[in-house]
């Protein structure tokens, strides 16, 4: 299916509403302020809306957002599981049917209101529902819990360190500090800060560990020859890839034969297959960060690297601007705004638009990826 929608649809519009620690409006007013600042950067009436995609976690559902925007007819509707793993999806549940013809004018967005909302991963008995309950290895309740211990697994076999972990986290604050929209505009990060700051998960310190924000996103889509007539310039979506691995858990799999090699191997070689040009060929990296330790597995498993190269792959200033591989430019979840990954998406289209704070010169193509260890997705956009 993949190598159908090389190239025949365009993200022409994007959205957000301010990210804060606090915000006042509800969820659904954030995801239709998102989604109406999106269509008017496409230039495209809500009324021409009718394909929607979505998070399974995300609040606003499909039939309050159209009614409460004034879309059209919707034939087609998707949502997308695992969390932070299906931001990539939606855009390509998006892409493929309008690529068949099942829609015109699509919607994705996720509205979130984490900062001031409820911290599910407090409660217990929540997240243990079948079959956690039967996966998870005593006490580790939070996503950071189950990540730390994959870090520390890494850091063993391949002695990676926590300067390694440093590299990750300077990168995205030193691009949040040119991004005035981003959380931690204006907060520089040392090393001694991040070293000597408290542990959320040893080896996870808080630096580690994304941020918890309320905010929304929102993009909109069109088949490639409406593109050009839009507003704005349009960014391409040239290959798309879900993963779920043979025997995979929910969060983690600790085991198989490795657990370090996740489902970014697996979304990797259906992305590849499908594109025309490989891992040299990207200009700039928008990578799921929600810990600092899923960059160098994605490194790796996207084949940037190779296997246990990822944390030396950060050395150097890679991740900088005019390093090997320019890294969330807007400053990632770790540093401008948690909401599962969608604003991976929009800034790689700010990048291949031109228009990003922190500008990669010349950048033509972008991958985008979902988390790594969850079921996943990613996508390759080009200008």
């Amino acid at each position: 299916m993949t190598a159908t929608l090389k190239d025949t649809t365009a993200i022409v519009g994007i959205g957000q509403t301010p990210f804060a620690r606090r915000l006042p409006e509800p969820e659904k007013t954030l995801a239709c302020r998102a989604v109406l600042a999106a269509l008017d950067d496409a230039g495209i009436p809500p009324s021409e809306v009718d394909g929607f995609a979505s998070y399974t976690m995300e609040e606003t559902d499909e039939v309050e957002l159209a009614k409460a925007i004034g879309a059209g007819d919707a034939t087609f509707f998707s949502r997308v599981g695992y969390g932070g793993g299906g931001s990539c999806a939606t855009v390509a549940h998006l892409a493929a049917a309008i690529t068949t013809g099942q829609a015109t004018v699509g919607v994705a967005w996720r509205s979130r209101k984490r900062g001031s909302g409820p911290r599910p991963w407090r409660d217990t008995v929540h997240q243990l529902p079948t079959p956690a309950q039967w996966t998870r290895p005593y006490g580790l309740l939070r996503p950071a819990d189950e990540i730390a211990m994959l870090a520390r697994r890494y850091m063993h076999t391949f002695g990676a360190t926590r300067d390694h972990l440093f590299l990750v986290a300077l990168a995205c604050r030193n691009r949040a500090n040119q991004n005035p929209a981003a959380v931690m505009h204006g907060c520089p990060l040392t090393r001694e800060a991040y070293m000597t700051s408290r542990w959320i998960s040893e080896p996870l310190c808080l630096f580690d560990n994304c941020l918890e924000t309320d905010g929304a996103l929102a993009c909109v889509l069109v088949a490639a020859d409406r593109a050009p007539d839009c507003r704005r310039r349009p960014v391409y979506v040239h290959a798309a890839a879900q993963a779920l691995p043979a025997q995979h858990h929910g969060m983690v799999n600790y085991w198989c034969d490795d657990p370090l090699r996740g489902p970014s191997w697996t979304a990797a070689r259906q992305l590849w297959k499908a594109a025309d040009f490989g891992p040299a060929d990207v200009d700039v990296a928008q990578i799921y960060d929600a810990f600092t330790a899923l960059v160098p597995l994605s490194l790796e498993g996207y084949g940037f690297c190779g296997r246990g190269e990822g944390a030396a792959f950060c050395e150097d200033g890679a991740l900088e601007p005019g390093g090997r591989l320019p890294l969330n430019t807007s400053g990632g979840g770790l540093s401008e705004a948690y909401v599962h990954g969608f604003n991976l998406i929009t800034e790689g289209v700010r990048q291949l638009r031109g228009t990003s704070t922190a500008q990669v010169p010349g950048a033509a193509t972008c991958l985008v990826t979902g988390g790594e260890g969850v079921p996943t997705s990613a996508l390759l956009l080009r200008s």
